[in-house]
C-alpha cells in the first residue's frame, strides 16, 4: 500500500493550510528532536558509566554513582515510553479506513 504525500491527494490543493512566513525556518524538526532525546539518553549512559567507573576507583562518590545510573534508566524508560506511543499512534493511522 503506498502512501501518497499530501500535495498529491486527490481534491487537496493545499490552500486551506494557512502559514506564516519564516515559520519553521528557526524550529527543529520532529525528527531532530527525537535524535536530541536520543543523543541525551547516550549521553546520560556515559555520565552513568563514568560515575561507576570514579566510583570503582575510589575517586567518585557512592551516591553519585547511584544517582547518576538512576538517571539514566529513566531517561531510557522514558526514550521507550515516547516510542512505544509513536508505534501506537502509526498502528491507529493504518487501521484507519481510506
Amino acid at each position: 500500500m503506498a502512501i501518497e504525500g499530501i500535495g498529491r491527494t486527490p481534491g487537496f490543493d493545499g490552500s486551506s493550510i494557512k502559514t506564516t512566513p519564516g515559520a519553521g525556518a528557526d524550529k527543529a524538526g520532529f525528527g531532530d528532536a527525537l535524535n536530541k532525546l536520543i543523543g541525551s539518553v547516550d549521553g546520560s549512559a556515559s555520565d552513568a558509566n563514568a560515575a561507576v567507573g570514579r566510583m570503582l576507583d575510589g575517586t567518585g562518590d557512592v551516591h553519585e554513582a547511584v544517582i547518576a545510573m538512576q538517571k539514566a534508566d529513566t531517561m531510557l524508560q522514558l526514550t521507550v515510553q515516547i516510542r512505544n506511543k509513536i508505534v501506537q499512534a502509526y498502528q491507529d493511522i493504518m487501521r484507519m479506513p481510506m
